[in-house]
């Protein structure tokens, strides 16, 4: 097993990103508000340390693009109907967050200002600096592109020190550890590694800009209470993706 990696305390500004089917719980579909208020929670313990945080949340929990089109939809706008579907959940990841006292913006790729500001990089910026957490959604506004790829391209942009990747699972393993009890967990993996073994912390793509600029992933369970803040203190579980 690689080395373990250092404890993730020292970050002032950082990106999280979680799927739309986190927001479910235990439903097949949409969204699930107990769930959806858990996370702000966590979010807003994060918060209360003086972290900035950006956000990005998928839309699978709504439509998923490449299903759509695996079932004889035009890719195009099969990905834009998933993009709309991560402005739902941004707004309401915000409604929540609000509801927690957390002030926020939800800033999206495709213009709609009646629901959300649109993505200006130094307007952005400001909102972080004035503590306010920035949901960044309707992916990278354009079809092809993951929210994965969203998540590391406006991280890089908004000079975050880090990916912090919320799953079902307490790191990365070199199988499923829902599916065999054998599978062992890293603590440490290097980006080209993940490629190379075709991990699932992220698509490729994601993961090759991330390594282009030497930006760390931190890859985390999102289902255990206070798994967020633990690791900013320095005591939590998780696997670091680096270099």
């Amino acid at each position: 097993m690689p080395d373990a990696a250092p404890p993730a305390t020292s970050y002032s500004r950082v990106m999280l990103k979680i799927s739309g089917e986190a927001l479910m719980g235990d439903q097949g579909f949409g969204l699930h508000p107990p769930t959806v208020e858990r996370i702000a929670r966590e979010v807003k313990s994060v918060h209360d340390m003086g972290v900035e945080i950006c956000m990005v949340i998928g839309g699978g929990n709504i439509f998923r693009g490449l299903q759509g089109s695996a079932q004889g939809m035009e890719r195009t706008t099969a990905d834009y109907m998933g993009m709309l579907a991560t402005v739902m959940n941004a707004l309401a990841m915000q409604s929540a967050l609000e509801t927690e006292g957390v002030f926020c913006r939800v800033i999206t790729a495709i213009r709609m200002d009646e629901v959300a500001e649109p993505y200006i990089r130094r307007r952005a910026v400001r909102h972080l600096e004035k503590k306010r957490v920035c949901i960044f959604a309707a992916g990278t506004g354009n079809p092809y592109f993951t929210t994965d790829t969203a998540a590391t391209l406006r991280a890089n942009e908004m000079a975050c020190e880090a990916i912090f990747k919320g799953t079902k699972v307490d790191g990365v393993y070199d199988k499923d550890p829902l599916k065999y009890e054998d599978a062992q967990r890293y603590d440490r993996i290097s980006y080209d590694d993940v490629l190379g073994q075709h991990l699932k912390v992220m698509d490729a793509s994601a993961i090759a800009l991330a390594r282009d600029n030497d930006l760390p992933i931190i890859v985390f369970s999102l289902d255990e209470e206070g798994g967020f803040r633990s690791i900013l203190d320095g005591s939590g579980t998780f696997t670091m993706v680096r270099g």
